[in-house]
């Protein structure tokens, strides 16, 4: 499957007791030139857990460019992950570039001093 920046995924996610899983959403981080080379990309969660957290980007189905995002969300910039792209399920839409540059900011705020 052809993955590419912006673009929010279903996929399996473990439970912090790594024996069961549930489906989220999450948004593809990763550039495109990284995704073409390796199996994996990196990723950070979705919640449609609304507490204000630091470090989390509120969305709505304006954000989106394309696709439809079923309830307002929050993109946890604070959680990065990584998986093997075999296991997305499905593309369900892509974040609109305006966006995708307040979630970079919270991971640069993360990395820098």
């Amino acid at each position: 499957m052809n993955i590419n920046q912006r673009e929010i995924v279903l996929l399996p996610y473990p439970f912090s007791n790594l024996e069961e899983t549930k489906v989220i959403p999450a948004l593809v981080i990763s550039n495109n030139q990284f995704n073409k080379k390796s199996k994996d990309c990196i990723m950070v969660p979705l919640t449609t857990v609304i507490k204000n957290e630091p470090y989390s980007i509120m969305i709505e189905q304006e954000n989106l460019c394309g696709g439809k995002l079923i309830r307002p969300s929050r993109i946890r910039a604070d959680k990065i992950f990584c998986v093997e792209k075999r296991i997305i399920k499905m593309k369900i839409g892509l974040l609109k570039e305006e966006s995708f540059k307040k979630v970079k900011h919270e991971i640069f705020e993360i990395l820098n001093n």
